[in-house]
């Protein structure tokens, strides 16, 4: 059975030959992004802050304010004693009210152990109290960076901590 011009009918391709593939469209521009920035503050003296802007990366603000042309993204730091959670919660409670700057965004606590070991069970509520409202990253002692040695790796507890702050190509004790 042939077409009406003598052919036989098949597919295209037998006509024509093969078709070449077509030209990928280039779609939407999207930028690849780069390493998140943080702004860590302090919610009390000693609490860290500058320590943690040393090994993790990111902006200190130590214990004000993210300026214009900070990082938004914050992070607060505290130390694991009752001051330092209680400041904690206070600081929340700002957030919460709507009397942080605007512009700012909360990202999480990082509380920084005060001393090595556990935590008394009635500061272990209070950092319960807290990981209930916003997610928080812990920090264990570390001996060096009382010392001053910030050059070691991060402790391995930290893992999640550094990927939030995209640090992950850091090799964790």
């Amino acid at each position: 059975m042939r077409t009406t011009d003598g052919r036989l009918p098949g597919p295209e391709i037998w006509i024509r030959g093969p078709v070449p593939a077509p030209e990928p469209s280039p779609g939407p521009y999207i930028a690849s992004p780069g390493p998140r920035r943080f702004s860590w503050i302090g919610t009390h003296g000693g609490a860290g802050a500058s320590t943690l802007a040393a090994v993790y990366g990111g902006h200190d603000s130590g214990r004000d304010w993210p300026g214009p042309d900070d990082p938004p993204s914050v992070l607060l730091v505290a130390r694991t004693h009752a001051s330092g959670l209680e400041s904690v919660l206070r600081t929340l409670e700002v957030f919460r009210r709507g009397q942080a700057p605007a512009g700012l965004d909360l990202d999480a606590v990082v509380l920084v152990a005060d001393a090595p070991g556990r935590l008394p069970r009635q500061l272990a509520q209070r950092v319960r109290l807290i990981e209930s409202a916003i997610d928080v990253y812990r920090v264990p002692w570390v001996q060096d960076w009382r010392l001053g040695d910030l050059s070691g790796t991060p402790p391995r507890e930290t893992e999640p901590l550094i990927r939030l702050t995209s640090t992950a190509a850091r090799r964790v004790r």
